[in-house]
C-alpha cells in the first residue's frame, strides 16, 4: 500500500508522530497507574477482599466496552484531532472526580471517575490508534505503532514510582501503624489522612490533562480520512454492507479482549501474586514496572524487526508462544523466580498490539472508524479476565488461577495469528501477512 500524503511530507510526518507520541505517554501513565492503585484503594477504604480492589481495573476497562462505537459515531462528526482533544478533556474530568471523593474515602465515586477516565481514553484511543495505523503504509503500521507503545511503557514504568514515592512511601510501616490502632476512630483517621495523598496528584493530572487538549486542538495535527487511507483490498469492503462482515475483524476483536486481559492480568496484578508469595508490600507497589519494562524491552525488538525481519503476523505467532512458556514457568517455579515469570510475559505481550490491531482492520475501508471501534471494545478484557483472578485466588491455588486464565488466552492468540487473521480475506490480503516476513 501507498504511503499517505501525510507520510510523504517528512517534517510533518515526524511532527505528527511527535504528538501522537505524546498522547500515547499521556495514556500509559493513566492507564498503568491503575497497578499500584489497587494496593492503594485496598488500604485507603478499608477493603476486605482483593476482589473488591479490583473494581480498579473493572471501572476503568468497562467504560471502552460502553464508550467505544459512541465514540466512532463522535469522530464520524469532529475528526479525529477534535476527538482527541474531546477524550482529554473527559480524562481531566474523570481525574477531579477521582482525587475529590478520595478524599472522603468515597469508593463508588472514585469508581466513576475511574470509569471517566476510561471513556475519555476509548474515544481518545479510538482516535489515535487507526490514525497511528493509517498515518503511513499499513504494512509498516506495527513498526509505528511499537514507537507509540514505547512511549506508552515508558509511562507505565514511572507511573508506579511516582506512586510509590508520593502516595506509598513507607506504606509497610503504615499498615502496622492501621493494625496497631487503639480505637477505631483511630483507625479511620488514618486512613483518610492516606487516603488523602492521592489529592494532588490526580489534580495535577487533570491540569496536565486539560492543557493537553488545547494543545491538540490548536496543533498542526492532519486529519486523515481513513476510509481512503486504509483501503487495501480493493472491492473486499466495498461488497459488503456492514463491518460485521469482516470475519477476521471480528475474531480479532476478540483476540484483543484475550490480549488485553492478559496483558493487564500481568501488569496490574502482579503485586496481589507477589503478595501470595508473602512479599511485601514496600516492595509489590512497584512490580508492575517490571512488568511494563519487559514490554518496553519488546517494543524496542519489535521496533528492529517488524517488518524488515518479521512480518506482523509471524510477530504473533512468536509472542503468543513466549506467553505459554512464560505462564507454565510462573506456575512452575517460586517466589522471587515465579514473580520474574510474571513480568517476563511483557516482554511476550509487547508485540501483540502492534500486530493484532492492523491485522484486524487491513482492508475496512469505510468501515474502518466502526472496526476501531468494535475492537476498542475488546479493551474491556482488561476489566473482566483480572477480575477472574482476584476472585479465584482465594478459593484456589493461586498461581493454579493464573495459569488456568493466560494459557487458554495465549492458545486463542495463537490461533488468530495463524489462521484466524486471514479469515474471509481474499487472496490479494496475503501480501499484507507476509509483508517482511
Amino acid at each position: 500500500m501507498s504511503s499517505t500524503s501525510t507520510a510523504g511530507n517528512s517534517a510533518q510526518y515526524r511532527s505528527s508522530l511527535a504528538i501522537i507520541g505524546t498522547l500515547f505517554f499521556i495514556f500509559g501513565f493513566v492507564t498503568w497507574i491503575n497497578g499500584p492503585l489497587i494496593g492503594f484503594v485496598k488500604l485507603a477504604f478499608d477493603l476486605d477482599t482483593d476482589a473488591k480492589a479490583f473494581l480498579v481495573t473493572f471501572a476503568f476497562y468497562m467504560a471502552y466496552f460502553f464508550l467505544a462505537l459512541p465514540s466512532s459515531l463522535i469522530l464520524e462528526r469532529t475528526g479525529m484531532k477534535k476527538g482527541m482533544s474531546l477524550g482529554l478533556g473527559v480524562m481531566a474530568v474523570g481525574a477531579v472526580i477521582f482525587g475529590t471523593f478520595a478524599t472522603v474515602r468515597n469508593y463508588p465515586a472514585c469508581l466513576t471517575g475511574l470509569f471517566v477516565i476510561g471513556s475519555g481514553l476509548s474515544l481518545l484511543q479510538t482516535a489515535s490508534n487507526p490514525y497511528i495505523s493509517i498515518l503511513g503504509p499499513i504494512e509498516s503500521a506495527a513498526a509505528r505503532i511499537s514507537i507509540m507503545g514505547i512511549c506508552n511503557k515508558l509511562a507505565g514504568i514511572l507511573s508506579p514510582i511516582v506512586m510509590g514515592v508520593l502516595v506509598m512511601k513507607d506504606v509497610g510501616h503504615f499498615e502496622a501503624q492501621v493494625a496497631a490502632a487503639a480505637t477505631p476512630e483511630i483507625k479511620q483517621a488514618l486512613l483518610a489522612e492516606f487516603a488523602a495523598k492521592i489529592y494532588w496528584p490526580y489534580m495535577v493530572m487533570a491540569g496536565v490533562l486539560a492543557l493537553l487538549a488545547v494543545w491538540v486542538l490548536r496543533s498542526s495535527l492532519p486529519e486523515i480520512k481513513s476510509a481512503e487511507a486504509n483501503a487495501t483490498d480493493a472491492g473486499s469492503s466495498g461488497s459488503r454492507r456492514s463491518v460485521l462482515q469482516f470475519p477476521h475483524l471480528l475474531l480479532g476483536v476478540l483476540c484483543i479482549f484475550v490480549y488485553v486481559g492478559v496483558e493487564v492480568l500481568a501488569a496490574d496484578a502482579i503485586g496481589t501474586y507477589g503478595k501470595g508469595f508473602g512479599i511485601p508490600s514496600e516492595q509489590t507497589t512497584y512490580f508492575t514496572a517490571f512488568t511494563l519494562a519487559g514490554m518496553l524491552v519488546g517494543y524496542l525488538i519489535g521496533l528492529a524487526t517488524i517488518p524488515t525481519w518479521l512480518s506482523q503476523q509471524r510477530g504473533l505467532a512468536i509472542s503468543a508462544v513466549l506467553g505459554i512458556v512464560f505462564s507454565l514457568a510462573a506456575y512452575f517455579t517460586k517466589g522471587y523466580v515465579s514473580v520474574g515469570f510474571v513480568a517476563a510475559l511483557g516482554l511476550a505481550n509487547a508485540l501483540m498490539w502492534p500486530a493484532i490491531f492492523p491485522l484486524a482492520i487491513a482492508g475496512l475501508g469505510r468501515f474502518t472508524e466502526k472496526g476501531s471501534a468494535l475492537l476498542i471494545m475488546g479493551i474491556a478484557g482488561g476489566a473482566l479476565i483480572p477480575r477472574l483472578f482476584a476472585v479465584y485466588k482465594d478459593v484456589y491455588d493461586f498461581q493454579l488461577v493464573f495459569l488456568a486464565i493466560a494459557a487458554p488466552c495465549y492458545l486463542y492468540i495463537l490461533f488468530y495469528s495463524l489462521k484466524g487473521y486471514a479469515a474471509g480475506r481474499n487472496s490479494a490480503a496475503a501480501p499484507l501477512a507476509a509483508a517482511g516476513g
